[in-house]
């Protein structure tokens, strides 16, 4: 099956696939070739692609899933290897974001949004 990623800067991944993971906001979704055709809400987190014998991760930063006719279309704001995580910098704005006094409307939805993507990337790099 094809497996494509596509964020607002470019096509991050366009390659033939055995296997993907996706993480969904509420679970995640393993896909096969022949699988029934879904569209589902990516989650912050880990996305796997496994093509012949070799895995690799990338972090995804929600968006959408559309699968159908073996092709697998991601739609998110961002994409990148888990390899290029920083967990050193993920913890720096973690504890920033924490720290900031409680706001309320857009700051206070900026500040949940940026406490919950390093939360996943934190989980990716340590099951790494």
């Amino acid at each position: 099956m094809q497996v494509v990623i596509v964020t607002p800067e470019a096509t991050a991944l366009d390659v033939k696939a055995e296997f993907v993971a996706l993480p969904l906001i509420d679970g995640e979704i393993g896909v096969l070739a022949g699988h029934a055709p879904t569209i589902g809400r990516l989650g912050f987190g880990e996305m796997r692609v496994r093509t012949g014998s070799d895995t690799t991760s990338y972090y995804v930063d929600g968006g959408f899933v559309q699968i159908a006719d073996d092709m697998v279309s991601v739609l998110t704001g961002k994409a990148m290897l888990t390899s290029e995580l920083n967990a050193s910098e993920i913890r720096q704005r973690l504890t920033e974001a924490e720290s900031k006094s409680d706001a309320t409307g857009s700051e206070a939805a900026l500040r949940r949004t940026t406490i919950n993507q390093a939360k996943a990337q934190l989980r990716i790099l340590e099951k790494a």
